[in-house]
């Protein structure tokens, strides 16, 4: 059984760097983490690379609940990400799948 609270917000975002722009892509994924984990409802913002091809990201997110992640969604600085991310991934945007915990 888990202990994480029903009404928190789980996902994970995953998203692909086109030739060229990965370290890019880093770099503004690690920028963003910083802000996000500063938010009060934030829980975690863990962003990877996979090791088979580190064009691949893959970011896991949970929140302490709706309102957290409704407060995370508005934030300035995740639009201001999501238009310069855009134009540097193969994906028309991140890949959002959300969890349910057991």
């Amino acid at each position: 059984m888990s202990s994480v609270s029903s009404g928190a917000k789980i996902l994970y975002a995953e998203f692909t760097a086109k030739p060229g722009t990965a370290e890019e892509v880093a770099r503004l994924l690690a920028d963003l983490a910083v802000k996000v984990r500063a938010e009060p409802g934030n829980v975690a913002f863990d962003c990877y690379r996979l090791s088979a091809d580190p064009a691949k990201f893959f970011v896991f997110e949970f929140y302490r609940d709706d309102a957290a992640f409704q407060t995370h969604i508005l934030a300035d600085y995740g639009a201001e990400f999501n238009s310069r991310l855009g134009p540097l991934i193969v994906e028309p945007h991140s890949l959002l799948t959300f969890l349910n915990p057991l």
